[in-house]
Formats: C-alpha cells, structure tokens, sequence
C-alpha cells in the first residue's frame, strides 16, 4: 500500500457551488488521518464498495467489467466475479476504454445481501445482477421495468430482512458512456426501482428523476433515500407508516451527489463526486469531498479534501470496522482512512 501525497495547502479547488455547512460539526481531516491508496491492477473506477458476511473485502466493481476482491497488502486485488460468460477476456481484462463497457460490462452499485451472502451487482449495461458468495459469473436478474429496458444501472441496497432489492436506472435514454448528455440536458428519466427476489419482479417506485443515482436504506428499514445529482438532491421515499410510498425532500445540497452509504449508527455518508478541479477558490474555502448526516439530513461530519487532485473525484464513502474506505468513478486506486 501506497502512502497517500500530503494536500497541498496552497489552494483548494472549487466545484459549481460551495457547500453550505453548519455552524457545528466534526472535520474529518483527511491528511491528519494519512490515508492509503489500495492501486488497481491497470484498471480505474472502483466506483462502489462492499464487505462481504465474513467482513471480508473490500470489494469493488472497476473499468473492465470485473469485480475484484482486496486481499491484504501482500496479496492485493484478485479477480472475485465478471459480469457476463461472453465477456471476451482478450479485448475486457485491463480494459479502461468506455467503449467497451456495453461488451465488458461496468458494474456500479454493490451490496451483499446478509442472509444469503449473495453479492447483488448494479452493471450500468447488464442490469441487476447477482452472483454467489464464492464469485465466479454474475447471473442477470432483470433488465426492464414496465417494458422500458434499463440504460443505466447504477445504485442499489437490500433490506436485510425481506431481502428485498433498491436500485435506480439513472437514465431512460443515456447510457453510462454517454452521462455527459444526461447531465447537460437536465433531463428527468430516472427511476428508482424495487426487486423482490422470491416473485422476481421489478416495481418502479419513482419516476422523472434527476441523474437518479445512490441508494441506501434507513437502519430500521422505514426509508430509502435516493440521490439526484444534476439537482444536488437527496430524496427520503417512505417504504411504511402514513407516508408510505410518497417522496419528499431529504437534504438540498450544493455539490453533486453520488453514491450514500449508512454506517452501523443509522448515519449516512454522501459521496461527492464534484469535478471540483475545474477552478479555483481561497485557501479558507471547505472542500467537502464527503458529509455524514443523520436521519433527519443534519450534517454531523464533513470529510475535507483540502483542494488536492487525489479526492477530486470520491464516489462512495463506506465506514467500516473504523476506517473510511473512499471510492472513484476514476481514478486508479481506492483510498482509505482511519476514523
């Protein structure tokens, strides 16, 4: 492992907008808590991060198409699953070409389910997807929804008591290699879906959303929140209770939003993959690379990228067994850090 290059202090970089903060909160400093870089094997993107039930990992979905498994410094990645048996390996394996991602595949959202230590896949182009505890080649679980094929696999978590499967399809017209043209146009064809395992069915719970992209379930299961990044949103879809299956307003942000991921406390870590290199602002400026919030979309921690081009692109942030695990759409590596 690779130690992680000091910011530096000089000058941070600035996404659209800045992000609005509360007066109180608890600066996760990222050089202070000297994070590593896990380097990938000639492939980029780990966009997504999962441990499995033995709290093994983590694992990750990378360029090629394949999901690696991180095995120790000593070790390092190896190849746990790929997305399809007619991925020709010749043209896939160290790929980071995104014209090849509809042959390779490009799988985003992961999520083992607890109970049955399933590894449930969102590919961009395959769809959802799910593959055994020992890996091997993902099995294609849906493709549509309501006869409109998915274009954009993306975010996705599993009630740990039903089984029951969250994932959204980004875009009803652009695919993941395309996504400029989603976010240029502002336009509102994303869902979030629901997939139950035992019937085997996909309901759409939401329409007309925004780049629909992170998906997490409240610890208790009564919500979901779902993530649109060309509006700088969060929304909260109630699953139970008087509100259930209505949408409302979570937290306004004023960077973009990408993968949210709960920790074992009920709070919610909100990726923010910016391209905040595109100007530049004073020293004194936050960079949020990433917020944790609680239940209620109240800022607790603001995890700090001090303006260096090694977070400027955070996908996903997991925390787990006392460490942040930061993921990329891409870059080379996935960093980690001590709580």
């Amino acid at each position: 492992m690779k130690p992680l290059f000091l910011f530096r202090p000089s000058l941070f970089l600035l996404v659209i907008l800045s992000l609005f903060v509360v007066p109180t909160f608890v600066l996760c400093s990222v050089d202070q808590n000297q994070p590593e870089l896990l380097e990938l094997p000639k492939v980029v993107g780990p966009e997504s991060i999962a441990f499995d039930c033995r709290g093994e990992g983590p694992y990750t979905g990378v360029s090629d198409g394949r999901i690696l498994k991180w095995q120790g410094s000593h070790l390092g990645w190896t190849e746990f699953a790929v997305a399809s048996p007619y991925r020709p390996r010749f043209l896939c394996d160290g790929s980071t070409n995104p014209n090849l991602e509809p042959i390779c595949g490009r799988p985003l959202g992961l999520k083992f389910n607890p109970i049955t230590c399933e590894l449930y896949i969102a590919d961009a182009y395959f769809g959802l997807q799910k593959v055994g505890p020992n890996g091997g080649v993902a099995q294609q679980l849906a493709t549509s929804a309501e006869g409109i094929p998915f274009r954009f696999t993306n975010g996705l978590d599993i009630d740990s008591r039903t089984g029951m499967v969250y994932f959204t399809d980004t875009s009803m017209i652009f695919q993941r290699r395309a996504y400029i043209g989603s976010t240029n146009s502002r336009e509102h064809t994303g869902r979030l879906m629901q997939y139950d395992p035992q019937t085997k069915r996909v309901t759409v719970l939401l329409r007309g959303l925004a780049f629909a992209n992170g998906v997490a379930l409240s610890k208790d299961n009564s919500f979901l929140l779902v993530a649109e990044s060309t509006t700088y949103r969060i929304l909260k879809f109630w699953l139970i209770g008087h509100k259930v299956h209505t949408s409302e307003l979570f937290a306004q942000l004023e960077r973009s939003p990408d993968n949210i991921k709960r920790n074992t406390d009920g709070e919610f870590w909100i990726a923010m993959n910016t391209g905040r290199d595109l100007f530049h602002t004073p020293i004194e400026k936050l960079d949020p690379v990433g917020i944790k919030v609680d239940g209620e979309g109240k800022e607790v921690e603001v995890l700090d990228g001090h303006g260096g081009t090694e977070l400027s692109s955070v996908s996903e942030i997991e925390e787990h067994d006392g460490r942040l695990w930061l993921g990329s759409a891409l870059k080379p590596y996935m960093a980690v850090t001590k709580l």
